[in-house]
């Protein structure tokens, strides 16, 4: 499994092997588009409303995250459908690049989504101020950010986050200008949302990437 590259697989490595069963339900700490956009310029945060569902195997963490970010755009596309499009296996899927033509197409615009590498092994300081950036901009857009992560990382509960064999998440909030992400997580949905300073979050991406707008 190659773990210390952009194109490093996005399976899931979860202690049981297999996510559990797709759901659907709203993230935990969610909220309503109209309150959000009202939110975002007087304390500096937003968050979007998002239609989770976990993913319905150990493989499927690409599509069901690139699912549960459209789903803040308020569309529902079948998971089966984009691992067909991302070329997803039971080695997972690439990259991240084979996730932003998807978002892309979903989200009816060529260039909404672009993908941005971190390829060091540890975020630097431009790097992470650049996906704050883009996850602000991506987030006041109306669109969640998609990010292939691999490794552990800690939230801000002090819970741990491990997927040494490489995952993908969608980012789908922030607070504090965007020092601090909410992230939509397909792997457990008893975790479906937690938040992570946004310098974990670069080190977690880190000789991988992300799609933004």
């Amino acid at each position: 499994m190659r773990k210390t590259v952009l194109t490093a697989t996005g399976v899931v490595a979860t202690a049981g092997g297999i996510a559990g069963p797709a759901i659907a339900a709203h993230a935990a700490d969610t909220k309503p588009a109209a309150q959000t956009q009202t939110d975002r310029k007087t304390n500096g945060e937003r968050e979007l409303n998002v239609h989770y569902e976990a993913q319905p195997n150990f493989y499927y963490c690409g599509p069901a995250a690139t699912r549960n970010a459209l789903s803040v755009q308020g569309k529902n596309i079948n998971v089966d459908a984009m691992a067909k499009e991302m070329g997803t296996t039971e080695n997972g899927t690439n990259s991240i690049n084979d996730i932003t033509p998807v978002l892309n197409k979903e989200t009816g615009k060529k260039d909404a989504y672009h993908s941005v590498e971190i390829r060091d092994t540890k975020a630097d300081d431009k790097q992470t101020e650049t996906l704050r950036a883009d996850i602000v901009r991506t987030v006041d857009d109306g669109r969640a950010v998609v990010a292939n992560i691999a490794g552990t990382a800690t939230d801000t509960d002090g819970n741990t986050h491990s997927f040494q064999g490489g995952h993908y998440i969608s980012v789908v909030g922030y607070r504090d200008g965007g020092k601090v992400v909410t992230i939509a997580d397909s792997a457990d949905p008893n975790m479906a949302s937690y938040r992570m300073s946004v310098d974990n979050l670069a080190d977690w991406i880190a000789t991988r990437g992300y799609s933004a707008s």
